[in-house]
């Protein structure tokens, strides 16, 4: 879910193309005739979902990046690059079909009038799964959301290499989550409400007890946006009884940063919690997973209260103040909030001590009997 490569998400432009002039597009552009084409909910950028009538692979995503985001070349091909370094590796993330002259994107005009927007296309093959949004997550799913988001960020880190990866460096992106502090420029959105003294709270604490350690903290590149929507997985291998999952789709890139290992887990618990029937039972599964792979430093740890509870409020200020700005898409903006709100009133009830309590349990016990995993080849 971007919200702009700086601080400043008031100045996305979303395009608003209509599916005609899509389709025309992916005519135009990548040589392909649609069969069929429907819109995709988005942030602040415009997906399709694509059928074509040719050989091969018969669905794609056409993704029309915001006119703001369109202005950094590089940033959007080391997002491109990066998909298609983890699908060589075995990761499920989508890849690009090629333009007619041979790029994995092009710089297009929203219409034909002068002085038009412009907007970056890519054509990405498409993943087939449900989003973890729309299933009953478990311990097993959980468990291997935390081991997904360890590896790749790892295997990114070590192995992925491109002139464009320098641009990962995003400095004030506010949805890197060093950039808390950033929210204060946003929170008249929220209103006077014990919300926003919550987060007011959240913010502060921040300040004094994250960014001071950040130098600890393990750097890597970071995928940003591991939310409920963005993880799609299949259910083949599930029964009533025993519902077993597989990740089977890793969706949208444009979050991606240069940040820190422990972000990618606190990023994926709050998200993972939106969704869950025991929100605050999910922190330690998806640590187990991370840390069958990467084992936090004590440093991490004592940081993952407050990381968790920094993305809770990042997801609701920015969502709360783009929603301003785009009522017509408030629906889908304020999709965290529904539960968010909840989850993180709960978490400053209960207090620090008592939430890291249940998570770090929950993943010792892991350390003792082996997790039941997906068998990928069913």
């Amino acid at each position: 879910m971007s919200s702009g490569n700086d601080c400043q998400p008031q100045l996305l432009t979303k395009p608003t193309l209509g599916e005609r002039e899509a389709a025309e597009l992916v005519d135009r552009v990548f040589g392909l005739k649609v069969s069929w084409i429907g819109s995709l909910p988005s942030y602040d950028d415009q997906n399709f979902h694509v059928r074509v009538s040719a050989a091969g692979a018969e669905e794609y995503v056409l993704k029309i990046t915001n006119s703001e985001d369109s202005q950094e070349p590089d940033l959007i091909e080391a997002q491109t690059r990066a998909m298609m370094f983890l699908s060589a590796e075995g990761f499920p993330s989508a890849t690009p079909y090629l333009t007619k002259d041979g790029h994995i994107m092009s710089l297009e005009s929203g219409d034909t009038r002068p002085g038009s927007k412009k907007y970056m296309v890519r054509l990405l093959s498409y993943l087939p799964g449900t989003p973890v949004a729309k299933i009953t997550t478990n311990a097993q799913i959980l468990y291997e959301i935390g081991r997904l988001a360890a590896s790749m960020d790892k295997v990114l880190s070590e192995k992925f290499q491109h002139p464009s990866v320098k641009s990962l460096h995003r400095g004030r992106f506010i949805w890197n989550l060093a950039n808390v502090p950033l929210l204060d420029q946003y929170i008249y959105a929220l209103g006077q409400n014990k919300h926003r003294a919550v987060v007011e709270q959240v913010i502060e604490q921040f300040k004094g007890k994250v960014i001071p350690k950040l130098s600890s903290f393990r750097a890597c590149i970071n995928h940003g946006d591991l939310n409920d929507h963005n993880i799609l997985v299949d259910s083949s291998c599930a029964s009533l009884e025993n519902p077993q999952y597989r990740v089977s789709g890793i969706l949208d890139f444009s979050d991606m940063s240069y940040g820190y290992y422990v972000f990618e887990v606190a990023i994926a618990i709050m998200y993972m919690m939106i969704e869950s029937p025991e929100p605050l039972g999910v922190g330690g599964h998806v640590l187990a997973g991370f840390e069958s792979v990467l084992p936090l430093t004590a440093e991490e740890r004592g940081a993952l209260f407050l990381l968790v509870s920094g993305r809770f409020a990042q997801s609701l200020v920015i969502a709360a103040h783009t929603a301003l700005l785009y009522p017509e898409n408030k629906e889908y903006l304020t999709i965290t909030a529904k539960a968010g709100w909840k989850h993180l009133m709960t978490m400053f009830e209960m207090g620090q001590e008592a939430v890291e309590r249940t998570w770090f349990e929950t993943a010792q016990a892991y350390t003792q009997h082996s997790p039941v995993l997906s068998v990928q080849g069913c």
